[in-house]
């Protein structure tokens, strides 16, 4: 005897070997023996085998019409045989009893089940949805097949075309565009995204980068909802009796920082470092907030930004020259003759904004021998420079005493040996890039004197308020590193540590709350210290262990690198529309590890052949190979070594990597030449980076 049985959705038969009131022992033509409850039990049969009967039960069912089937099933529940001796014949053998069994099973929309072997139909409403349903999700795998066949014959079908960037970077797997694109891929063996390029489905390589971004870190797009600035209550601000100055470049209209200096010739001296106050007119909670707690931070690439706050509302903010604007202020008393800090005070007032340098007009005039010998003339010196020259050169010999000191805590020098690179784009004019424009690349040397004295005035500001808000138990966020070991990272947290890379013993952004989220939080921070003493702690917007600011750094974090990520990848973009542009098929480079190197004059690293047995720091001439503007790659082959080797080149020469370069593997890999200074450093030497 043979049973036929249904378990866990699936139908089976076996040879029943023996049978109880609630079960039966039966064995599987595999040999396998399970136990079958009652319940499950559906047919008893003794023969044909138990597969010729399920197969000849499975092809007999597809002859059943299924409106005929519904046609005679009773509105109330039935069972399978039943209904099989009424669509049949009332001997409806065992093998057709099955075929029904089978047919009703597999047509849902028809037939719902309702226990084993028992069903109920469906209304003729229900049925009507259902079928059509079928169809559309015929239609839909039809037009899905076609899709992939215009594809893989290298044509992008509008709808997919449309969906491009969602589909590579945040697919509705469900979706039939995205399925069509899989289908594609797998058929022709051709990754997803090398598939949609040879199709053509990216007409313009940066507006794929740009709109990647976009997805991914501002589906809603860059815009501001209409939202006014509100006002600084300055009526009590005091006015502070300094004539203050910016250093910026000429693009950055978000003027975060100034400097004054009073008290020269006298022996003792008193540097301000004057940061614009938002926080005293933007609340924790409000409007505002809400909008920069979203962005976290101004995103920067060559050629145009994305302003963490709205431009109307930054200008009310920002400190503009020939204003009085309302700031916070650090002033650090100091002897004039040895530098030596005496003390700091720190205040909430207006100041008096004489005049906004911008240091790409004047690097060439604001020289070392301009600053350090009083004899040393330009002809033409531009306004107001002659006026300004005295506290240059103080805030310059300054920058530098502060930097010595700096690095015997850090116990190593910072070396700036690489210069920065200036990217404009041509007819650009600060909006939105197209991707075609002609880009200029030019290099400025980092650590040039105007950006020396904005580096250091920075650090010292971000160092002393990080120190001061410890002092008083108020919470802050803070950047640390522990040391300068290999693999030491800097982290962010609520508490002061010692930062080893820049050699303070705390160091909390504070100066740049226009442009950064973090900095906007320390300030909120800092004006209660002002206000409140050693009471503060009580006053500051947020407490000590406050899960915020938790929230915030760990926001922070991942925007930021996410923003700088890009920034990165849009000055490889560039560099290589360089090369494309000037036809540039070779570069000198200098090897910095197996198999890479760094090009001399462009802010480009790239993997190459050829430098296997070359030590680091060797010099040689590559010929470069195919670039992809999508992907960023580009490799090049070592075509001469351009310097002489020596006896060290098999020697211990090869001390390994400094980490100084950012290698981002993935599908589209980006290679980020930075400096070998930290990068709080390099951050605040270029404290207001140009877009």
């Amino acid at each position: 005897m043979f049973l036929l049985f249904e378990e866990a959705g699936k139908f089976m038969a076996g040879r029943v070997l023996s049978e109880a009131d609630a079960s039966a022992q039966v064995e599987l033509d595999s040999g396998k023996r399970v136990k079958v409850k009652t319940a499950n039990m559906l047919l008893k049969f003794e023969k044909p085998s138990p597969a010729e009967f399920i197969a000849a039960a499975q092809s007999a069912s597809q002859g059943i019409e299924l409106e005929m089937a519904w046609e005679f099933a009773p509105d109330e529940e039935f069972g399978f045989a039943d209904l099989a001796r009424d669509y049949f014949s009332p001997q409806a053998p065992l093998s057709e009893q099955a075929a029904m069994l089978f047919r009703l099973f597999e047509s849902p929309h028809y037939f719902r089940r309702a226990g084993k072997g028992r069903f109920r139909k469906a209304s003729a409403d229900v049925i009507a949805q259902a079928l059509a349903a079928i169809e559309k999700k015929k239609a839909i795998a039809l037009q899905i097949t076609a899709w992939a066949d215009e594809l893989g014959a290298g044509q992008c079908p509008a709808p997919i075309r449309e969906q491009l960037y969602k589909i590579l970077f945040k697919p509705d797997k469900n979706a039939p565009e995205y399925k069509a694109v899989v289908e594609a891929s797998r058929a022709t063996h051709t990754a997803p995204l090398a598939l949609l390029q040879k199709a053509g489905a990216i007409a313009s390589p940066y507006q794929f980068h740009w709109k990647r971004f976009l997805l991914e870190n501002f589906p809603k797009g860059t815009g501001f909802p209409a939202i006014a600035a509100p006002a600084v209550d300055d009526k009590n601000l005091p006015l502070a009796a300094v004539q203050a100055f910016s250093i910026d470049d000429s693009q950055t209209t978000e003027i975060d920082d100034a400097l004054s200096v009073q008290g020269l010739g006298t022996g003792t001296v008193t540097l301000g470092i004057h940061i614009a106050a938002p926080g005293l007119a933007i609340q924790p909670g409000d409007a505002v907030d809400q909008l920069g707690r979203a962005r976290l931070s101004t995103v920067y690439m060559p050629g145009y930004k994305v302003t963490m706050l709205p431009d109307a509302l930054v200008q009310t903010y920002t400190l503009q020259a020939e204003r009085d604007c309302p700031a916070l202020s650090l002033y650090v008393t100091l002897d004039e003759a040895t530098l030596e800090i005496k003390g700091h005070e720190s205040k909430i007032e207006r100041v008096p904004i004489a005049h906004n340098l911008r240091h790409d007009q004047l690097d060439t005039v604001v020289t070392e021998p301009w600053l350090l010998d009083p004899a040393f003339n330009h002809e033409n010196e531009p306004q107001p420079l002659p006026a300004l020259r005295e506290q240059l050169s103080f805030l310059y010999r300054l920058a530098k005493d502060l930097k010595a000191k700096r690095e015997i805590v850090r116990g190593k020098p910072e070396t700036f040996n690489r210069p920065d690179y200036n990217f404009r784009l041509v007819g650009n004019d600060g909006n939105e890039p197209q991707g075609d424009e002609t880009v200029q690349i030019s290099t400025r040397q980092r650590g040039a004197p105007l950006d020396l004295i904005v580096a250091e005035a920075m650090i010292l500001a971000n160092s002393t308020w990080g120190s001061w808000m410890a002092e008083l138990g108020v919470p802050g966020i803070y950047r640390s590193q522990a040391s300068l070991a290999p693999g030491v990272k800097v982290r962010m947290g609520t508490k002061a540590q010692p930062h080893a890379g820049i050699g303070v013993k705390s160091y909390a952004w504070s100066s740049s709350p226009l442009r950064r989220y973090v900095d906007l939080v320390n300030q909120w921070q800092i004006i209660a210290c002002v206000q409140h003493g050693k009471t503060a702690a009580l006053a500051a917007p947020f407490k000590p262990k406050d899960a915020s600011l938790f929230s915030i750094i760990s926001s922070f974090d991942e925007a930021y690198s996410a923003y700088n990520g890009y920034q990165g990848g849009m000055e490889r973009f560039w560099t290589l529309r360089y090369l494309q542009q000037n036809g540039i098929t070779e570069l000198e480079a200098s090897v910095f590890k197996e198999n890479m190197v760094r090009a001399d004059t462009l802010p480009l690293v790239l993997p190459v052949m050829g430098a296997q047995n070359l030590p680091r720091g060797a010099r040689v001439r590559i010929k470069l190979g195919e670039m992809d503007l999508i992907t960023l790659d580009i490799s090049g082959t070592v075509v001469e070594r351009l310097d002489t080797p020596t006896a060290t080149d098999s020697s211990a020469d090869e001390a390994g990597d400094d980490g100084d370069d950012d290698e981002v593997s993935g599908p589209i890999a980006i290679a980020v030449d930075v400096s070998d200074a930290p990068a709080e450093t390099a951050d605040a030497a270029v404290d207001n980076p140009a877009p």
